[in-house]
């Protein structure tokens, strides 16, 4: 098991996949490593669900962490292409938080799922000793849709277009440039841009307005291991090559810089609000248009072919073997202690 971060591929091969329960005839979609969703089949309908962490961070005011939060528990449902419905959530709060901080926490989430249509249908909330943030429960989405309408993480196909919304680091960039501003050393406008990615770290707009668009095959967030991750993840799962001409990949503003302040490659480094899709080659343009239209930044940056593997401008690329987000995280908070 890696010290920090998601399981490996290793670890999850060797102790969670052989022991997952009983085996159902209604299980469409079982557990795989660096697959973002589950499907159940529901009579003439499929349940896609996931389960994550609810994840908040103080610092970066309850507001902004409550929005944060509740996008990460919608975003494994979104790449299904079937819109998140429901919610269920447990909070496992620590003993420091008030009333009025929880308040704001579930009243951001409130709104942001009224505005999304998905409804709170179950939970538990509490107060516990020995709770800290910011893994502070945990929440399964679930999104009820026709079957037609899904998008499977293994359906990638040689031929295929692949598209990438908002480019790499997006969420280490936004992260790290609003918790440690006081330590970074980056002109103003700089670190506006960089700050600006924050309420980037949603990839659920970019999956559903995608889905909708055009024949997409397959979907995937990009978030621990970043943009190299996330297209192995891709590539393994459809049995397929992927080759990508590096300098198609939109950067945002901001991102460079703040990935060289703590020395990270922002290609490896975690992007959550990054959406990699494939699509096929006939439909690229209209998903693209689409894309576009709603101002989400996006580029056809390569193509899918036999074989297996990632390739940057025709040069393999390995996958990650961890992510450099969560030591630079603590090199900034030893940092940020040592000038307060």
């Amino acid at each position: 098991m890696t010290d920090l971060g998601k399981v490996d591929r290793a670890f999850f091969d060797e102790h969670i996949y052989p022991h997952l329960g009983a085996d159902r005839e209604d299980v469409r979609l079982a557990p795989q490593h660096g697959v973002d969703f589950g499907v159940i089949d529901a009579g003439e309908h499929v349940l896609a669900l996931a389960t994550d962490p609810v994840f908040v961070m103080p610092s970066l005011g309850f507001d902004r962490a409550a929005w944060f939060a509740f996008h990460i528990l919608m975003s494994d449902v979104a790449v299904s292409g079937i819109p998140p419905s429901h919610l269920s959530i447990d909070l496992n709060l620590p003993p420091e938080i008030t009333d009025e901080q929880f308040a704001t926490v579930w009243e951001t989430m409130h709104e942001e799922a009224t505005e999304l249509g998905v409804s709170v249908v179950t939970g538990h909330t509490g107060r516990y000793a020995g709770c800290n943030y910011p893994m502070v429960g945990g929440g399964t989405t679930l999104a009820v849709g026709d079957p037609a309408d899904l998008v499977r993480p293994d359906g990638a196909q040689a031929g295929d277009a692949v598209i990438v919304t908002k480019g790499p680091a997006i969420e280490a960039t936004g992260l790290l440039s609003i918790q440690f501003e006081e330590i970074l050393d980056l002109d103003s406008e700089t670190m506006a841009a960089a700050k600006e990615r924050f309420y980037d770290m949603s990839p659920v707009e970019d999956a559903l307005v995608a889905a909708a668009a055009g024949p997409v095959t397959a979907m995937h967030d990009a978030t621990e291991g970043g943009v190299y991750g996330g297209l192995h993840e891709v590539a393994r799962a459809g049995g397929v090559r992927i080759d990508v001409e590096r300098e198609a990949v939109p950067v945002m503003d901001g991102v460079e810089a703040t990935c060289a302040a703590f020395d990270i490659d922002p290609w490896i480094s975690i992007s959550e609000g990054t959406l990699l899709l494939t699509v096929e080659s006939n439909g690229a343009g209209d998903v693209l248009s689409a894309l576009r239209s709603e101002d989400i930044p996006a580029a056809v940056v390569g193509e899918a072919s036999e074989g297996e593997g990632v390739y940057f401008n025709g040069e393999p690329v390995e996958r990650p073997e961890h992510d450099p987000f969560w030591g630079a995280f603590e090199e900034g908070m030893v940092r940020l202690e040592g000038e307060q």
